[in-house]
């Protein structure tokens, strides 16, 4: 082949491949622009273009109570298509939706039905329960019916004016408690070398490694927060019900002998408890519901707008503008290094959005959403950057703690003008901890031998199949020190706290938020709500703020 052939033929592959990438990426686009098209359209269609007057607003959410979405696009829409329905429910939009209904007159009563949705934090509840507080205090209604009570959700059912169960139904409410699981015989007897690095007696992550058994400090300091929350629970519940302070605990303790005279009847314990007020089927239900608002002929129920439609219509409607408002950025789960995937906060992506908040002219304040346990002491660096860098281009932020918030989730908040808390909030664990496993012994019971050369003492040092040297065990104690270090210098200064004060309060303990605010780690109780007006306050925004 001569060279101008080659080059003939090279150009003509080159348009060749040019126009092959182009209809890939014009077929990509197709499918992307589709699917979401697709998506918007099928998300959005049993939204009411109007509503009409004397309506139920339902609040039958399906999934787990989560602070934002993280679940991928695709799988959601593939469970709309196949019936199996959302996995994720967004506090707010139920918050919202009781909020904007308090004082729409087309909304008369208000029902809530919480038997399909899933996890839920007690602080979560309590910010449910303070919009269902709103609802009532607008003179309306509110209406729960439910197969059973699950224990965290009767929190927010409790705050009803009337409660109905089926009468095969229970309520479960048992207390709060702390087990897990111990590993170090187990470890032991596979030759597993777990090598621990940490700062802080009460640090008790690791224990599960190093014990069999819970240690009287993990212990001490358990019983302190579980206590605080159990009693924020029975009191926030008995309130609610109008029954003597103690009634929850009397109920626990006296659950058997109660079951007893009543046959087993778990329903019939509830209602002579007076946690329900009825017992009906849900059809019996609907139909005394139908009595205020009328009946629906084509569903069978009462004349109702579900929250999600009922928030799409009132969106429309308030037709939001570019006016300043307040940014909600949430950090949910473990926070781990890169993007953002469900289940876990992202450092990457978690301080682009806080960097997108600082560059948005529209945005005046930023609310920092937490429900954390923590994770990489990198990533949430990376974001606590990022709340600095917001207050230093003058636009506040305030932290909001929900149920969790504690190590890297209070190392993200700790720079924030102002942390809320629920007095539940489970926060502090101020403290660092690493852990390393070495399988060596196991290894050679199966006679695998490791050997080799390095040109460094440390060259290969941190293998998994090689023991762990004291030089280098000294080096990563030192790197968990050094972090400790920062961590109570960060929290002495966003805090003004002295740093002997902090080292005193930290060492890896675990706080309930009652005990927190006495100690100075956040400054007020509230929920979502509150710490967005505080926002606005704070960046000197009117009651127009969105």
């Amino acid at each position: 082949m001569s060279l101008s052939d080659s080059l003939i033929g090279r150009f003509f592959r080159g348009i060749w491949s040019a126009v092959v990438f182009f209809y890939r990426t014009l077929i990509v686009l197709t499918l992307v622009v589709f699917v979401a098209a697709l998506w918007f359209g099928f998300s959005q269609r049993n939204a009411p273009l109007t509503l009409e007057d004397n309506l139920a607003l339902a609040l039958n959410p399906e999934g787990d109570i989560v602070e934002s979405f993280d679940e991928n696009p695709s799988e959601q829409l593939w469970r709309e298509f196949s019936g199996e329905g959302p996995t994720q429910v967004r506090l707010r939009d139920l918050v919202t939706a009781l909020t904007r209904a308090s004082a729409d007159p087309r909304i008369t009563l208000a029902v809530v039905k919480l038997d399909r949705t899933g996890s839920a934090g007690i602080p979560q509840m309590e910010e449910l329960a303070a919009a269902m507080q709103t609802f009532r205090k607008a003179g309306k209604k509110i209406y729960a019916w439910g197969p059973y009570f699950e224990q965290t959700h009767y929190l927010a059912v409790a705050e009803a004016d009337r409660i109905s169960l089926d009468p095969m139904g229970v309520v479960l409410l048992e207390g709060f408690s702390a087990y897990q699981n111990y590993f170090k015989d187990a470890l032991d007897k596979l030759g597993v070398n777990i090598h621990i690095f940490r700062v802080g007696e009460y640090k008790a992550a690791v224990e599960p490694f190093e014990r069999n058994d819970m240690s009287p400090a993990a212990k001490e300091a358990n019983r302190e927060w579980l206590g605080d929350l159990w009693t924020s629970y029975t009191e926030s519940v008995a309130f609610s019900r109008q029954q003597p302070a103690d009634s929850v605990d009397r109920f626990v303790t006296t659950m058997p002998e109660a079951f007893q005279q009543a046959g087993g009847d778990a329903a019939k314990v509830a209602l002579e408890a007076k946690w329900v007020d009825a017992l009906e089927t849900l059809e019996q239900f609907r139909a005394e519901i139908g009595k205020t608002v009328g009946m629906d002929d084509d569903s069978g129920s009462f004349r109702q707008v579900h929250y999600s439609e009922y928030l799409a219509v009132t969106d429309r409607e308030r037709a939001e503008s570019e006016m300043p408002h307040v940014a909600l950025v949430a950090v949910q789960g473990d926070i781990v290094d890169g993007e953002s995937e469900p289940g876990y906060a992202g450092g990457d992506t978690i301080s682009e959005l806080l960097h997108e908040a600082r560059d948005d002219d529209n945005v005046k304040a930023v609310v920092l959403r937490v429900n954390s346990p923590g994770g990489s002491v990198f990533a949430s660096e990376q974001i606590r950057r990022e709340v600095q860098a917001l207050r230093a281009a003058g636009k506040p932020v305030v932290a909001s703690m929900s149920t969790l918030a504690a190590s890297g989730g209070y190392w993200v908040s700790m720079d924030a003008d102002r942390i809320y808390a629920h007095e539940t909030t489970i926060t502090g664990s101020i403290g660092i901890f690493g852990l390393l496993p070495t399988l060596e012994k196991p290894l050679e019971k199966m006679g695998i031998h490791t050997d080799g050369v390095g040109t460094t003492p440390l060259a290969g040092a941190l293998r998994f199949d090689r023991p762990l040297s004291p030089a280098v065990s000294s080096l990563i104690q030192s790197q968990v020190e050094h972090g400790y270090r920062q961590f109570i210098d960060g929290v002495a200064k966003g805090r003004n706290l002295a740093p002997d004060k902090v080292d005193a309060l930290a060492r890896g303990r675990v706080w309930s938020g009652m005990d927190a605010k006495a100690l100075g780690l956040v400054d007020a109780f509230g929920g979502l709500t509150m710490a967005a007006d505080e926002a606005a306050r704070l960046a000197k925004l009117d009651a127009g703020y969105r």
